[in-house]
């Protein structure tokens, strides 16, 4: 019987484990999208947050950009 108590003590753990209720879908992390979430970074008052702010207008520039010379090749 001594034997089998340092066992126990091992297996109850992995056994309650086991039990465990899991989630059949994984819950997201968030529900913003990336951009929502540099939009909210950008407009927050952390250090670097003005240099997000600022990336995102350049990269907005350059998307406003390709789109026209896009739709003047077509």
């Amino acid at each position: 019987m001594t034997s089998r108590l340092p066992c126990l003590f091992l297996l109850a753990p992995l056994v309650l484990t086991g039990c465990a209720g899991h989630s059949s879908t994984p819950k997201p992390a968030s529900t913003l999208t990336e951009a929502q979430r540099d939009t909210a970074l950008a407009r927050s008052s952390l250090p670097g947050a003005s240099t997000v702010g600022r990336a995102l207008d350049v990269s907005g520039q350059a998307s406003t950009r390709v789109a026209r010379e896009d739709s003047l090749a077509h």
